[in-house]
Order: C-alpha cells, then structure tokens, then sequence
C-alpha cells in the first residue's frame, strides 16, 4: 500500500561554473586543477594537524554518538525484519488453587440437589495445577505493512549513516579550523612582540633625541602611547590562544591543559600548496554530499511511513494455535490425556474509529512533503555554500599573489634603508620603521594565509569531502 518511492532529481547546470554568483572573475576555468583527497588536511604537510586529526576520528564524542545512532538504527531494522515472521512462544507454570464453595462453579449443585455441600467441599479443596505448553502466531502481511516497516527502517539506517558521516566530516573540518586559528592567534603574538621589541627600541632612540634636544617632548609622548597601545593587544591575543586550545580539547574529548605540549607556539602551515580546483559536474558534487544523503533517506522513510498508515486502513489476519498440557497430577502432566489445543484464524476489521486512521494517513502524506522540501531547501544551501567557499577561495588566492608581491616590496624597502643606513645617510628610525612595515606585511600575510586554510577547509565542507573510514 502506499506510493513507491523514486529519489528525486535535483536540477544540475551543464557544468559547475554555470551557477555561481558575482564577478566572473571568481569563476576558475573548467578542467584545471587538481583532484583533492578525501584526507585533504595532509596537503598542508603539517604532522601535527595530522595526529590530531586522527586522534578526533578515533576518539570524538560527537562521532561515537553519531556511531551509536547508526548502530542503533541497524539493531531496530533487524528487529523491523523479525515481525513479518511467525512468532513462537513457550510457558510453564505451577499454579497452588482454591476454589470458593458458593462461586460460579458451584451453583449447579443446588440445582441437583444431592449432597450439595459434601460436593462443594470436594471441589474446594486446594490443589496444584501443572501446565505447560506452545502457542505460535503469523499476521499475514496481505496489505505489505510489515514490507514498509522494513522499507522504513532501511531508509533509517541510510539516513544515520550519512549522519555519521556528516558527523565525522563535521569533527575534521572543526579540528582544521580551530588548528589554524590557533596557529595564526601564535603567530600574531609573535609578529606582536617583535613589533613591541622594534617600537620600545625606537622610544628609546626618540627619549635620546628629546634628552638632546633634536625633538620635543610630545614625540616621545606619541611614541610611548603606541608602545602601550600595542602591549594592550597582547592579553587578548594569548587569551584568544588559550580558547583555541580548549576548542580543540573539546574537539578530542580531552581536558583543558592536556594539549599544550603538542600545540606549543607554531606558525600557521603555508597555503602555497593548496591545489587549484576542478569540481567535475554538480552531481558528482552537491548530491553527494552526507546532509543531501540524509535527506533523500528520510524522505524515503516518510514515503514508506505512508504505506504503513495506509495499511492500517484494511482488515488484518492472524493465524495462531497452540499445544498445552494441563493436569493437577504431576504424574500425569505427559499423559497424551493431558492435552489441549487451538488453532484458526483471527480477523479485525476496524470499522469504526472516528476517522483517527485516515487522519494519521493524512498526516503521513503531509510530513512526506515537508521532507520533500527540506530536500529542495538542503539543495539549494548546498550550492550556495559550494559557490561561497569557491568565491572565497579564488578570491583569496588572487588577494594572495598581491600580498606576496607587497611583502617582497617592504623586503626590498628594508635592504635599501639598511644599506643608506649602514652609508651613513640616515639615522636608525627609518630602519625601525621599514622593519616595523616588513612586520605588518608579515601580519597580513599570516592572516591571509590562515584564511585561505580555512577557507580550504570550507569548499571540503562544502563539497561533501568525508574522510576515509581509517587512518
């Protein structure tokens, strides 16, 4: 009973460039670049990401609860499995009786006549009751009912495990993200302190020039404001540093503190190594991805949800029978006298039940379309998340080749100053001063460059890249 389900055919572009949103610019040519891995965080040819990331896919609590969820789906569709069969039971029980005098069971005596008291003495006297036995009993599946349970519960266990692969998809790009946050909050501390060492040099410079008369004092004034301003910065950076850890902590079901040897002051690993893209056709992308899995798995549960509402709508059979022993002698409990039996079919026919099983029916129609839409709906975020972290990427990439070309300019600047410097033709502020731009070409470069880590780890994300089973 009920609709068949067919998966639904999600629209595709002839190629994945045809839909994408902004300047054309941050459209990458087709059929260039490289494939990615499904342990894609190796390209950065950090070990240390690369330990965490395994120690997160073997002991994340996120991922053993998703586990826990599939397994437990798998358990419930074999038990689903088991009621389309015959079910058999045996019992046993030894019963200690009394009957009443004056009970139901005695009421023929008066009738009789005899002697009715002697009669209801005999009757009334306690006794054991041994019984024992078999009863079997099979619904006949005429409707298909328990062929939708089944169905259903298939489609469940489909659906947890693209959860759990979402799960573990999830954890990696969390550990990826939080890893390089971290590392680039370390690498602004660092490029923070050489800033303070180069700008405390330089009030000292400007304190000897104001103690000998070349500047004023509000030079050294202004200088001193911006020392104190930049180490103004610092606890919130090292503070920032700590929550990163704590994240990652979370992240593998670790303890606060329990990293910090590992995660140690670090530089943010290079994205000159990251690949450019070619993401084949949509299909091959966007309908592959865990959540676009999960919700074509439910909304084949919900189709066959309806099959199983509709059955319940027909008359149901039942075959039973069973095979007892009864007797208040224990000797004769195997007696082929013993003996009792019943078989045949049971029908229920609902007929009235004021309109509760249609209504469910109707219901079950109805939560099959809301899953039809959350499929549409998970789609569609699935290409604009897809064309985000693509238009971010490129973008990144593009931004990048200019901040290498910056930090080679303030490189170049320095030499030149030294080289004046070392010729007698300035003093040693413009030196401080071109380091100081050297430091802050260094600063935009490491932010950019665990931007575009990060953003690596988005179009993974996006693209439904799961890790491997193992590692």
């Amino acid at each position: 009973m009920g609709p068949d389900f067919k998966a639904p055919q999600a629209a595709a572009p002839a190629d994945w460039s045809s839909w994408r949103s902004g300047d054309p610019a941050l459209i990458a040519p087709v059929g260039q670049g490289e494939t990615i891995p499904s342990d894609w965080w190796t390209l950065f040819g950090d070990p240390v990401l690369d330990n965490l990331e395994r120690e997160a896919l073997a002991a994340s609590p996120d991922i053993e609860t998703a586990a826990l969820h599939y397994a437990q789906a798998r358990v419930q569709a074999q038990g689903t499995k088991a009621a389309g069969l015959p079910q058999v039971n045996a019992g046993a029980d030894v019963v200690r009786n009394r009957l009443s005098e004056y009970g139901a069971s005695t009421r023929l005596f008066d009738a009789i006549g005899s002697d009715r008291d002697a009669l209801a003495k005999f009757l009334a006297e306690p006794f054991t009751l041994y019984q024992g036995g078999f009863d079997a009993a099979w619904e006949l599946d005429l409707w298909g009912k328990v062929r939708r349970q089944v169905e259903q519960a298939g489609a469940r266990v489909s659906q947890q495990e693209a959860l759990l692969d979402l799960a573990r998809l999830s954890i990696v790009s969390e550990v990826a993200q939080a890893y390089f946050s971290l590392r680039e909050t370390q690498s602004q501390i660092a490029i923070a302190e050489g800033d303070i060492a180069l700008l405390q040099e330089r009030v000292s410079i400007v304190a000897a020039r104001v103690n000998g008369g070349l500047e004023d004092h509000s030079s050294l004034e202004q200088e001193s404001a911006q020392l104190n301003a930049l180490r103004a910065s610092l606890p919130a950076l090292t503070a920032g540093e700590a929550m990163q850890i704590n994240r990652l902590s979370l992240l593998l079901g670790k303890h606060p503190g329990e990293l910090n040897e590992e995660l140690r002051g670090g530089a943010s690993p290079s994205a000159n190594a990251l690949p450019d893209l070619s993401l084949g056709m949509p299909s091959q992308v966007a309908l592959g991805r865990p959540d676009v899995r999960a919700s074509v798995a439910q909304l084949h549960a919900a189709t066959a949800g309806i099959g199983v509402a509709t059955a319940d709508l027909y008359p149901s059979i039942r075959l039973g029978g069973s095979l007892n022993l009864e007797t208040y002698r224990s000797q004769n409990l195997f007696d082929w006298g013993s003996r009792t039996w019943s078989i045949g079919p049971s029908l229920d026919l609902p007929v009235f039940d004021g309109g509760r099983r249609r209504a469910v029916v109707k219901l079950r129609k109805l939560e099959a379309r809301e899953a039809a839409v959350g499929y549409q709906k998970t789609v569609l975020k699935a290409w604009q998340e897809i064309d985000d972290a693509l238009s971010g990427y490129t973008a990144d990439r593009a931004q990048d080749r200019m901040l290498s070309a910056r930090e080679a300019n303030t490189a170049h600047v320095l030499d030149l100053v030294k080289a004046r410097y070392k010729a007698g033709a300035l003093n040693y502020l413009p030196v401080i001063d071109a380091k100081r731009a050297e430091l802050q070409a260094r600063r935009e470069r490491a932010d950019l460059d665990a931007q575009m880590n990060i953003r690596f780890v988005a179009l993974n994300k996006a693209i439904g890249n799961v890790p491997p089973g193992k590692l």
